[in-house]
């Protein structure tokens, strides 16, 4: 089984920064694709930032130069530097990894329980 644990969310005003990280654990053999969504109350849930097993990235079109995503392989961990973040930024957060798990040849998506991010204006 694979597990996401996401962490560093929380209330700021507007203009200020937050970092996001998720960390997965379990049966994984590769994570090629990892991904934040966010979701505000009342909207859909939407693509905020994803970045690929060869590092490329590819950001909502809203959260460009203020956003950057990474990842750290061996921690098999993804992270969200938000920065300048505006009220419409709130929400809650939600990581998203495509894992390939050890034995197989399949790939699932799994998700993070998700994390509130407040911007306060």
């Amino acid at each position: 089984q694979v597990q996401l644990v996401e962490s560093g969310g929380g209330l700021v005003q507007a203009g200020g920064s937050l970092t996001l990280s998720c960390a997965a654990s379990g049966n994984i053999f590769s994570i090629p694709v990892m991904t934040w969504y966010r979701q505000a109350p009342g909207k859909q849930r939407e693509l905020v930032a994803r970045i690929s097993s060869d590092y490329s990235t590819n950001y909502a079109d809203s959260v460009v130069g203020r956003f950057t995503i990474s990842r750290d392989i061996a921690k098999k961990s993804v992270y969200l530097q938000m920065n300048s973040l505006l009220p419409e930024d709130s929400g809650v957060y939600y990581c998203n990894m495509r894992v390939q798990q050890r034995g197989s040849d399949e790939f699932r998506d799994y998700w993070g329980q998700g994390t509130q991010v407040t911007v306060s204006s």
